[in-house]
């Protein structure tokens, strides 16, 4: 069942997620996106532009960062606006894997046009890596 604007308050969290993204979550989406860039799997190539290691795409990150929120209301065409800044990489060593965390927060409610504002925090490493990432999502 769909969420209703009518239950929510300012401030409730609506979703919570954890994701690990490894080497080999790069190199998947690399071959599904057709981004190739060499600082998403060669640590040289990452470090030779002044990053601290092979980096997560930023649209991995943003599409994994939003996931909750589609799971949370049910039809991802519920999602009329969705956009972040992206703050900070997310660093993938060769061994372990990057444990990425989010959490969905009402923002705002607008009752007139039966919006919800959904503010995501998404962390790696105890430090937040998107910025001002929200969704607005049609609960009518």
């Amino acid at each position: 069942m769909a969420p209703r604007l009518d239950d929510l308050v300012v401030g409730d969290i609506v979703a919570e997620a954890s994701f690990s993204l490894t080497r080999d979550s790069l190199v998947r989406y690399a071959g599904a996106s057709g981004d190739f860039n060499s600082i998403h799997y060669r640590d040289d190539v990452a470090t030779t532009v002044g990053l601290p290691g092979v980096i997560a795409h930023g649209m991995l990150t943003m599409g994994l960062a939003v996931q909750p929120v589609t799971d949370w209301v049910g039809d991802p065409g519920r999602i009329v606006d969705y956009q972040v800044r992206f703050t900070r990489p997310i660093v993938v060593g060769p061994a372990a894997a990057a444990a990425v965390t989010v959490l969905a927060r009402v923002g705002q409610l607008d009752a007139e046009a039966s919006i919800a504002r959904i503010d995501l925090t998404v962390t790696f490493d105890g430090q937040t890596v998107l910025g001002k990432a929200q969704a607005r999502v049609d609960l009518a």
